[in-house]
């Protein structure tokens, strides 16, 4: 970034005894480089040897199990005893809306007497969903307009912890409005063994009732929207025809030139073009500019940055699998990368109605697994209709 200082001598007004310098201030600036490993003040996910006593279940699970992967140090008799371990804990393995996890006995939550839709006001934010995208597929509206969507699957998720405002205290600090009256609600998704998590990783589920997640994510929410922990989330947080941002990682491309980075044109093939298909050409840095200015479209890395596409229109739900197909084909991330659902901030687009507050309670109609919007045209339905004669 680039300031210009404009620095006066003599007096205010400019007159034949006063003088005017420009100077140039240069400055680092913000500079977006990709981030590919978590901060350290994570916990380690992976499974490290230890020496800690066993004093609980958790633990026990966690010590017992740390010799797992060295299948020459752990007998069949132990292997057994190890799974029926896991298996009381957590019930057996299951595949549950399309997902391979554990018949987990979760703690039953109602929806709190306070919680209705006339708590509800604009300015309240909510909780998000962890979802994976798992494709596009096109859709047609009544008018016979196409629509391109994509398919995002929310996977198991369940409310780890609340903290509230006056204990949230994050290390890094989001651009957020009012954060401090606002509270923070730690999700996971998609269970895994324990047995394969380190015993400080595990322990963050401990007083929530859910098996540990492999993803974890934090929601800044207001108070009004607290959930108990071990409540389930799932596609209905989100009605049809409401509006979301998404956020994920977008593809990573690694070094790329202007090309294929920027979408320059290139020069021609020939008519004495030598070496210079491809290249960037001149930057304009003669003269008084005589340098790279921040922002020149030069080659560089490609990807891997976190970004985030606003109002998206949910055109449909799948409440079997989890499924909702939201607008647009440009939704970042790869297929099967994970990204994160937002109610949306945009102003025009904003829930005119209360959504379910704080979430979705109830049992989902299992008679009805698609919900359509009504400007989409349902395929199950007639629309050819012959009368008698």
């Amino acid at each position: 970034m680039t300031e210009t200082v404009i620095s006066f001598s003599g007096s205010i007004r400019l007159g034949p005894g006063a003088g005017a310098s420009v100077m140039q201030v240069r400055d680092k600036g913000h500079l977006s480089r990709p981030r590919p490993r978590n901060p350290h003040w994570f916990l380690r996910k992976q499974r490290t040897v230890s020496n800690s006593q066993i004093n609980t279940l958790y633990i026990f699970i966690e010590t017992a199990l740390k010799l797992q992967n060295n299948e020459e140090l752990m007998t069949t008799e132990n292997k057994h005893f190890i799974n029926e371990i896991v298996h009381d804990t957590y019930g057996d393995p299951a595949i549950i809306k399309g997902v391979r996890t554990y018949e987990q006995n979760l703690i039953k939550t109602e929806a709190p007497a306070t919680s209705t839709p006339d708590t509800w006001t604009p300015h309240m934010r909510r909780c998000g969903l962890i979802a994976r995208k798992i494709g596009q597929y096109p859709l047609w509206l009544k008018n016979g307009e196409r629509i391109r969507t994509t398919l995002l699957q929310v996977v198991d998720n369940h409310i780890i912890k609340y903290i509230p405002p006056e204990e949230y205290l994050p290390a890094h600090r989001p651009s957020v409005q009012n954060l401090n009256k606002r509270g923070c609600l730690l999700v996971g998704s998609e269970s895994t063994n324990p047995a394969l998590l380190t015993k400080e990783y595990s322990g963050i589920f401990r007083g929530s009732g859910v098996m540990p997640k492999k993803n974890l994510a934090r929601f800044i929410v207001s108070p009004e929207a607290a959930l108990a922990p071990g409540t389930p989330l799932n596609v209905s947080h989100f009605p049809v025809g409401s509006f979301v941002d998404v956020r994920g990682k977008t593809v990573d491309h690694g070094f790329q030139g202007v090309v294929k980075r920027h979408g320059f044109k290139g020069m021609p093939a020939s008519h004495g073009v030598t070496k210079t298909h491809r290249r960037a050409g001149n930057i304009g840095g003669g003269g008084e500019k005589g340098r790279v200015w921040p922002g020149t479209k030069m080659p560089g890395h490609m990807g891997c940055r976190w970004r985030i596409i606003k109002g998206l229109r949910v055109w449909r739900i799948n409440s079997k699998y989890n499924v909702m197909w939201v607008q647009g084909s440009s939704v970042p991330g790869s297929t099967g990368g994970l990204v994160y659902i937002y109610d949306t901030i945009l102003p025009l687009r904003k829930n005119k109605e209360a959504p379910p507050f704080p979430t979705f309670y109830g049992e989902l109609d299992q008679s009805m697994d698609d919900v359509w919007y009504d400007q989409v045209h349902n395929f199950k339905d007639e629309t050819v209709t012959y009368n008698n004669e």
